[in-house]
């Protein structure tokens, strides 16, 4: 049974102070205390107590860790889990330059929805983008997962905060705005204007991430073994991280097949002959055979092209006008031949159902699907069912 009552003391020097003193026996009979300085948090604390010391699963400020001891964890399971480099590394980074310059000191139980909301906050006003500071909560997110599966804390505020602005916004969509074409995703006359421009590699290379949507890694990671040129399709089985290291796909739905169309056949038997050799039998490496640096994909093909096809953006400053890549990343061919495999055949596309859509995408799940390229679908035409309704209702 907790009890709440006032107290006074006096600090070393000597200042009087008053506050509210919790005082009750957690689940294994320790005695525990707590102060607060107004009545009605004190009052909430001890009935959040109470509760958690029923369910045997609370946890005392004084056995919580900090931030930064609970950080040591996570990297440590996520070593120990096998995780990719690169998600290790990202994790390491985040935890590094963003949570414990602000939240490393603060221990666990302290952590509320509040805390979370005013630490994103500071984020954006020490800089962080938009982006990086989600990236940076969902990190932390995972952090604090890593807590509870060990006890230390009881509630992961992170997820509290997303389940509440669910409720609030409604099912939002993963990337937080919706990809739209032109601006994320190449538009059809860019597509054609972009392999129009490109030759030799590179535009077999494009032609592959077109018509096939592999990711960049799977691209980088492609065997010939693969790719079945007298069945016209491919097999994803495996990818090459920014390392070079190679490895499985990233999910097991990645492990897919895709059908090939005719002129891209043709164009990978042409480019089978004039492929450099190496142990790795890799479709598109680099000069020596090895598995080429998505770096180098970028500066010495994609970014090229681009400017090649005037597929670019103008910025104006101090009165010198820069081009640049309109588009900056290899993800947004992903994003084309998933509005290719969505649109209607009439407009050029496939119109595959969404199920067909998240298989050739390798998606994990159909609401990865729905969530980026749902808008997408077309809707169909339901002027006569709105005046059949409208009719029914008025007359």
């Amino acid at each position: 049974m907790a009890s709440v009552r006032k107290r006074a003391w006096r600090t070393k020097t000597g200042q009087a102070k008053t506050g509210w003193l919790v005082d009750y026996l957690d689940q294994h009979g320790t005695r525990q205390r707590k102060t607060f300085a107004l009545k009605k948090s004190a009052d909430a604390f001890a009935l959040q107590a109470r509760l958690e010391v029923r369910d045997n699963i609370h946890v005392p400020d004084a056995d919580s860790v900090t931030v930064t001891v609970s950080g040591a964890n996570w990297i440590a399971s996520a070593e120990s889990e096998q995780l990719e480099r690169a998600t290790i590394e990202q994790y390491r980074q985040h935890l590094q330059l963003h949570i414990e310059p602000f939240l490393g000191k603060t221990k666990l139980s302290k952590l509320t929805v509040p805390v979370i909301r005013a630490f994103a906050d500071e984020l954006r006003a020490n800089g962080r983008s938009r982006t990086m500071v989600k990236y940076v909560i969902r990190s932390l997110g995972s952090l604090l997962a890593d807590a509870q599966d060990r006890g230390l804390i009881i509630r992961n505020p992170v997820h509290e905060r997303r389940r509440g602005k669910c409720k609030q916004q409604g099912a939002p969509d993963r990337r937080g705005k919706q990809l739209k074409i032109g601006i994320d995703i190449p538009t059809p006359d860019e597509i054609r204007a972009m392999l129009q421009a490109a030759t030799g590699r590179d535009k077999v290379f494009l032609m592959v991430a077109v018509f096939t949507g592999l990711r960049a890694s799977e691209l980088r990671g492609l065997a010939w073994r693969d790719v079945d040129l007298k069945k016209a399709h491919l097999i994803v089985t495996q990818r090459a991280d920014r390392y070079r290291k190679i490895g499985p796909p990233k999910t097991e739905a990645a492990q897919r097949t895709i059908p090939l169309p005719p002129e891209l056949v043709s164009a990978l038997r042409e480019w089978k002959l004039a492929c450099p050799n190496g142990p790795l039998g890799l479709v598109f490496p680099n000069g020596i055979g090895n598995v080429e640096f998505h770096v180098n994909l970028l500066h010495r093909l994609f970014w090229p092209v681009q400017i090649a096809a005037g597929v670019v953006r103008k910025t104006v400053e101090n009165g010198k006008v820069s081009i640049e890549p309109k588009y900056s990343g290899l993800h947004s061919l992903r994003h084309f031949f998933a509005s290719w495999c969505i649109n209607r055949k009439v407009d050029g596309g496939l119109e595959l159902t969404p199920k067909l859509v998240q298989a050739r995408c390798g998606h994990s799940s159909i609401t990865v699907t729905m969530d980026t390229y749902g808008h997408l679908f077309p809707r169909g035409d339901d002027a006569a069912e709105l005046a059949a309704a409208e009719s029914f209702l008025l007359n």
